[in-house]
């Protein structure tokens, strides 16, 4: 018998889990510590498959997720072949159908082969994408975004963004600032972040597309998101665990501290926790992103960009943010839970939850993860907050193995 409480509040005030048989727990804590939340759901994630399977597979990716308490993910476009077609997007729909333990949506690509060049077949992937995105590009062309923007809400769609200004990399690795300096690495400006998103936003108003911005980092692009959604514009936009709870300062010689865009300062992190409290920013995503072990031995200058996180971020969000009073458990649950779904059209099942032992103390080790990326920055960390089953469509996609730390 599962022995716990359905966690009621005024974000998802009515959610009444339905218990599968067999989703018997033995728990050795206090049963007042342990909550059925709703699926957690994550609209950017990259599981690498097809294509690059040896960084991650739907398989894995799916089981990791679990894990973390995700019963729904969308999956980024940046694999082989890149889904800019119906064709290409049902090779992709084939794996999933045959490997995935929770919901996994595609986004379809918004340009073929992700290069901002042509625009991809968007009326075939329409009835087959959650979503359309060239994350891990930028698109550079005003005119083209534009037109994407155009077909997009003609559609129906939202257009999700990686908003990154290519002339402004200048070959950077880590946030242009006081780490870069002192350690002689090239810098990534947040400039090279928010003018794209300056730009995108003054299209999107005029277009009237269901405009989303990936991975915040910085400031400014908060700032620039506020302002646009007092004049109206259908703006939503994400931040990851790692820039709430990071900054400059946690960098170290390690690949596993790269990433697109990169922690930034104690400045950019704070106004980013003021974006979470005020509502600018919508929901959290993890942009988990595996690389081979090999692939981020290599150090910040020559590691590919991208960390895992999906099975860590409940914990590390609950007991950084939560449970030291930065923001409230319901204000977590509705940017993990309430807003990604409503803004990507994703229904809440009763059949999709997360039961999770709050109290359980522990810390992150990677040689533990489901995921076949190990790259973290958070190896080490104290953490508070345990999952111990996830079902998604009445059916157990993840328990805890008794026994096991």
């Amino acid at each position: 018998m599962l022995k716990a409480s359905a966690y009621k509040s005024k974000v998802i005030p009515d959610f009444t889990p339905r218990i599968p048989e067999g989703a018997a727990l033995s728990v050795s804590s206090d049963p007042s510590s342990i909550v059925v939340f709703p699926g957690f759901c994550d609209v950017h994630v990259h599981f690498r498959e097809p294509g690059f399977s040896y960084k991650e597979t739907i398989k894995t990716g799916s089981l990791a997720a679990a894990r973390g308490g995700y019963t729904c993910v969308l999956a980024m476009p940046n694999l082989s072949p890149v889904p800019d077609s119906a064709e290409n997007l049902e090779k992709e729909l084939g794996i999933i159908r045959r490997d995935a333990v929770i919901n996994v949506l595609p986004y379809g690509a918004l340009t073929v082969g992700e290069k901002g060049e042509v625009p991809a077949d968007l009326d075939g992937m329409a009835p087959l994408a959650a979503a359309f995105s060239d994350d891990g590009k930028g698109v550079q062309s005003e005119s083209m975004m534009r037109s994407l923007m155009e077909k997009c809400a003609s559609l129906g769609k939202v257009l999700a963004a990686h908003c990154e200004d290519e002339s402004l990399l200048h070959g950077g690795c880590i946030h242009d600032g006081a780490y870069a300096l002192a350690h002689g690495h090239r810098g990534i400006c947040s400039e090279s972040e928010w003018r794209p998103i300056e730009r995108d936003l003054k299209l999107a108003k005029e277009t009237g597309v269901k405009y989303h911005v990936c991975h915040i980092s910085c400031r400014e692009s908060v700032e620039l998101i506020r302002r646009a959604k007092a004049e109206g514009v259908s703006v939503t936009c994400e931040t990851a665990p790692h820039y709430l709870l990071l900054t400059e300062n946690d960098l170290r010689e390690e690949g596993r501290f790269k990433m697109n865009p990169p922690i930034r300062t104690e400045a950019d992190r704070e106004a980013l926790i003021e974006g979470v409290l005020d509502g600018t920013i919508d929901m959290i995503a993890t942009d988990h992103a595996p690389h081979s072990a090999e692939e981020k031995s290599r150090g910040l200058e020559k590691s590919p960009f991208g960390i895992v996180g999906i099975e860590t971020a409940f914990p590390l969000l609950y007991t950084y943010l939560v449970r030291k009073g930065v923001i409230s458990l319901d204000r977590l649950i509705e940017l993990m839970i309430k807003t990604p779904r409503e803004r990507f059209g994703l229904p809440l099942s009763e059949d999709d939850f997360t039961v999770w032992d709050l109290e359980k103390a522990g810390s992150i080790d990677p040689a533990d993860f489901l995921s076949m990326g190990r790259a973290t920055p958070f190896a080490g960390t104290e953490i508070t907050g345990e999952c111990l089953l996830t079902v998604c469509g009445g059916r157990i996609a993840y328990r805890k193995a008794e026994g096991t730390k």
